[in-house]
């Protein structure tokens, strides 16, 4: 029986989870969840960084206190995100900035006028998005020189594993996401750095998932009274763990969703596509393997909504919200899920409204008929994108994985079967904490590659299948035509 520790971040909560692997197969046991989000200050958006760092020390003080010797300790979280540290005193230089703060637009639209989208694109492989690390450092640059100066960068989840005891270097699969790669070397890719002007000094040595990360402090085993434990590093882009614990079909072509704050869609490839499309985007994998993907608004919108409305005199849970949007007529209304103004925290119902009286489908609308228009929208922008990914790899997807927090939503998962005609497979809802503890496992010697950790998963946990509705399924059929107008696709 081996034990090890997830720390797994997302955009709205954390959770430290125990998992245990035995005889085959892994269990979970959740031990400590906490709220995430962004937190304002004077007009700009930041990650409460030294609380974060305490959510860990809670989370391994309540892992410790049920008896449990983890063989290893692993950090994920969402990604483009970053903190710089003086390299002397490994002291953070300010608080790490949430990636929805809009600082990057400008900086971004600068770039574009020397350095276009598509060339940037041909050089790194990732889908041109401002919140990209490449448009925050180039933003931080511009707004606070001085912090880069004698500073390390390091991605949110090796800067939290730094305050356990964890070194300076940084994971390949979070590295991939800043915009920063050469997605063949997967090394920094100097010449483009260079060309920015951001120095050199800056970026830590790329390491591979399943690395080791020291080990930790001993502070900390002195304030536990633990013993060393050894630091790992996992899939450290959430998504790169989750995609690790897809129980993908052993057989047969298959795409995945993780479904979570952001739905990721996508294809796993054994190397980089560099003549596709400029909106998918190439992010490193577990196993050497490639992310193909696209980046959708997921939850959010629901997030948001229910936020908005609760702050109101609300008294919403995700559960009403599905159920009236089950009770509201399908296809009467779309949004463009990606569409920038629902981006920023917000007033997202007024934004959803404005939206779609900007596009002429009408003047006034109910809460229900805007929580059915996201539902609706969501499932064809999936069918959208799976026909693109289709489409430039040549290929039929049998099935759709979808993976994460969202499987928990049946409705989306029944519209998202229906509107792919195809069957979509749901689970395992905590992917990324399962991914992030197989990785450790391989980092151990105890499993030998993603096809082991692939084979754990499909024994371990319960999966729902859902197949489409023919009704449902032509009323998306004939919708397609007008959401793709309102989307503008």
């Amino acid at each position: 029986m081996h034990h090890f520790l997830a720390f797994d971040l997302g955009a709205s909560s954390g959770r430290a989870i125990i998992g245990t692997l035995d005889r085959g197969g892994l269990t979970l046991r959740e031990v400590h969840r906490f709220p995430n989000g962004p937190v304002e200050r004077d007009g700009s958006f930041f990650w409460d960084f030294p609380r974060l760092c305490q959510e860990l020390r809670t989370g391994l003080k309540k892992a410790l206190e049920t008896g449990v010797k983890p063989e290893g300790i692993a950090i994920d979280t969402w990604g483009v995100d970053y903190v710089l540290f003086d390299r002397e005193t490994k002291l953070a230089r300010r608080m790490p900035y949430n990636y929805r703060d809009e600082r990057t637009i400008p900086v971004a639209e600068k770039l574009w006028r020397t350095l276009p989208p598509s060339e940037l694109y041909r050089l790194t492989g990732i889908q041109c998005m401002t919140l990209n690390t490449v448009y925050q450092l180039l933003a931080h640059k511009e707004a606070h020189p001085e912090d880069l100066e004698g500073s390390v960068f390091l991605p949110i989840p090796d800067a939290l594993a730094l305050s356990l005891g964890g070194d300076f270097t940084a994971e390949y699969t979070f590295c991939s996401t800043t915009n920063l790669l050469d997605p063949v070397t997967r090394q920094w890719h100097w010449e483009l750095i260079d060309r920015l002007g951001l120095p050199r000094s800056i970026f830590p040595v790329i390491v591979p998932p399943g690395s080791p990360n020291g080990k930790l402090s001993d502070s900390l085993c002195r304030e536990l009274g633990c013993e060393a434990i050894p630091l790992y590093k996992c899939g450290s882009h959430d998504t790169a763990s989750a995609v690790a614990a897809v129980p993908a079909p052993e057989s047969g072509s298959w795409a995945y969703l993780s479904a979570g704050t952001w739905a990721l869609l996508g294809a796993e490839l054994d190397a980089p596509m560099l003549d596709g499309y400029e909106f998918i985007t190439n992010e490193g994998g577990v196993g050497g393997k490639i992310r193909y993907l696209t980046n959708i608004m997921g939850s959010w919108l629901f997030q948001e909504l229910r936020r908005v409305w609760n702050e109101r005199g609300g008294d919403f849970s995700f559960n009403d919200m599905e159920q009236m949007a089950r009770r509201t007529a399908p296809c009467r209304y779309f949004i463009n899920p990606n569409s920038a103004e629902f981006a920023a925290p917000g007033d997202m119902p007024g934004n959803i409204r404005a939206f779609l009286r900007r596009t002429g489908q009408g003047t006034e609308f109910t809460d229900a008929e805007v929580v059915r228009a996201v539902y609706d929208s969501l499932a064809l922008y999936f069918r959208s994108k799976l026909e693109m990914l289709e489409k430039v790899l040549h290929t039929r997807f049998a099935c759709l994985n979808v993976v994460g927090g969202g499987t928990k939503d049946g409705f989306l998962m029944e519209l998202a079967s229906c509107a792919l005609r195809r069957p979509v497979v749901a689970g395992p809802v905590e992917a990324t904490a399962a991914g992030n503890i197989l990785v450790q496992a391989m980092a151990r010697g105890l499993l030998k590659d993603l096809s082991a950790a692939r084979d754990v998963v499909r024994r371990s946990f319960d999966l729902k299948r859902f197949t489409p509705d023919d009704v449902m399924a032509r009323e998306y059929d004939a919708a397609a035509e007008r959401f793709a107008a309102v989307a503008g696709q």
